[in-house]
């Protein structure tokens, strides 16, 4: 069977690779999970080898899944985490900790060891920062490279390369140090709509090294997404990988801008890549919209150029815990080891099984009723958007003494809501700036449910949409390799050809005047703990 395109999509938690036809249809999909170093100081590290050898595993996994030969394969795409990966001479893995662990060389995005250092850089002001929102986030790269530079000056001194994730994969694909356009403008501080970095503010900030030796070693080759690189898989990524050698290879795109490449241009429905924005909803939850012009939103990334759809710019945001968020606040509760049994008993995860719980009690239509008293402000990892405050914190408010099955549920879908109305602040600091919605296209794993898909809605006064396809951030990385064979002229092509819009969730007008409610309690809440903490 010819005309299969791969896309592989590396988490926070796990590598899946899946086989696409050139009309976006799954032929199979397969996993495996990263290893991951958590420790005090909000250190969060992983392994380039290790996840180099899960991407190896699930290709060959999914390929001999969908049962087709490797010379079916016409292309293959990659999207990753921003996660920092150091590697030092001849490629090697070179140590981000204390601990001295080479294997130990990546820096995932969630990593906030570098706070103090994006506040200092932050408090410097420059006028890259009006490209970041106005504030630079720890989760960011040159304040992560500030930390080694500081902390581990062997390191920072022997690297050969500093690259996000998605650009290591394809550089251990095809050999090319090309980096995409998208990691550098949205992680890095690359100004793309000047096709340059701005050398005065790695100097100001003391990253000058860097801006002495040319930025040889953070990337002096930036392309677009889905650019074929070099002359495709080298032939030892290919025996490793298990295609042909020369299979193309695209340039990749951080792991949320591949959600949006796999939904917003899909055919069908209304609107068009231009007045939809994407929500990726998985571990945490990224929003993308593009637009014409550039949009300057406090406390929203960008105005990024090309960062996503080529010649638009996008403004990225996003809660910092999202699905992570939902499963953290439902565990606090002390039915939790109950219902974990139960869910686990009907072979589902805890989430999925309270949703379907949740659904049988009246679902969003009820949730005033389930809900009850319990308020819930999800930033158990700080506000990433609008307020870009990395100090927020979770917050639960009216709880009682129940402690049921009943009551983890309307734990579970005020959790939601909450969820929801952070959504809502970010349309509406976007909207106040002339960047308007008129669709929500979700994707990922924790927004799979209809009733999660509803909730939000609801919550967030905005029509939700889903495309066809349930693995859209896999189908978006698939594109970027159908686009390197040439399969498509380029990316708005592949979208519109290889997506769909499947099912449409417009806000419930019954429920309106409830959330409209609970959302001033919502930011009302926000605000006071600001106030305590401050």
């Amino acid at each position: 069977m010819s005309g299969c395109f791969v896309g592989i999509d590396v988490g926070t938690g796990s590598v899946r690779a899946g086989i696409f036809d050139a009309d976006g249809r799954q032929l199979a999909v397969a996993k495996r999970d990263i290893r991951i170093w958590k420790e005090h100081g909000d250190v969060v590290e992983q392994s380039s080898d290790d996840i180099w050898a899960c991407v190896c595993a699930s290709v060959k996994e999914a390929v001999a899944r969908a049962g087709i030969a490797a010379d079916d394969v016409e292309g293959i795409g990659f999207d990753a985490t921003c996660s920092l990966v150091v590697l030092g001479a001849e490629g090697r893995p070179l140590p981000v900790g204390r601990h001295g662990d080479p294997a130990r060389n990546v820096i995932v995005w969630m990593d906030h060891r570098a706070t103090g250092q994006a506040d200092r850089i932050n408090a410097l002001g420059s006028p890259v920062l009006d490209y970041v929102g106005g504030i630079i986030s720890p989760e960011m790269e040159t304040p992560k490279l500030l930390w080694l530079s500081e902390k581990l000056p062997e390191t920072f001194a022997g690297a050969w390369q500093f690259l996000d994730l998605a650009d290591f994969l394809t550089w251990k694909a095809s050999g090319s140090l090309a980096r995409s356009v998208c990691t550098l403008t949205c992680k890095w501080t690359y100004l793309a709509h000047e096709q340059r970095w701005d050398a005065d503010y790695f100097r100001k900030i003391g990253l000058g090294a860097l801006a002495d030796e040319g930025f040889a070693r953070i990337g002096t080759e930036v392309v677009a997404a889905g650019t074929p690189l070099g002359t495709g898989l080298t032939a030892q990524a290919a025996a490793e990988l298990g295609l042909a050698p020369g299979t193309a290879v695209g340039a990749g795109l951080i792991d949320a801008h591949a959600g949006g490449i796999g939904t917003v241009g899909a055919r069908g429905g209304d609107g068009n890549a231009l007045n939809r924005m994407a929500y990726v909803f998985g571990t945490s939850a990224c929003t993308l919209l593009t637009t014409t012009e550039p949009a300057f939103v406090p406390g929203v990334w960008g105005p990024y150029f090309s960062a996503m759809v080529p010649g638009f710019w996008l403004n990225e945001g996003g809660q910092s815990a999202a699905g992570a968020a939902i499963d953290r606040l439902v565990r606090l509760h002390p039915a939790a080891p109950e219902a974990l049994e139960l869910a686990k008993a009907e072979g589902q995860n805890l989430s999925i099984w309270l949703a379907h719980r949740a659904e049988a009690a009246g679902g969003a239509a009820a949730i005033a009723e389930l809900a009850g008293t319990l308020y819930v402000v999800p930033e158990f990892l700080g506000n990433r958007a609008p307020f870009a405050d990395h100090l927020a914190r979770g917050i639960v408010a009216g709880l009682g003494m129940d402690d049921d099955l009943d009551s983890l549920v309307g734990l579970y879908m005020a959790g939601i809501a909450g969820i929801g109305y952070g959504l809502r602040q970010i349309l509406e600091a976007q909207a106040a700036k002339g960047a308007r919605t008129g669709t929500v296209v979700v994707s990922g794993g924790a927004g799979q449910s209809p009733l999660v898909r509803q909730v939000l809605a609801d919550a967030a006064g905005v029509s939700i949409a889903a495309v066809r396809s349930g693995e859209p951030v896999l189908l978006g990385a698939a594109m970027l390799g159908a686009v390197a064979a040439g399969r498509y002229e380029g990316v708005e092509a592949a979208m519109s050809a290889m997506s769909e819009i499947e099912a449409e969730y417009p806000p419930d007008a019954a429920t309106a005047a409830w959330h409209a409610r609970r959302f001033r309690g919502f930011e009302a809440l926000q605000g006071a703990y600001r106030a305590l903490r401050d």
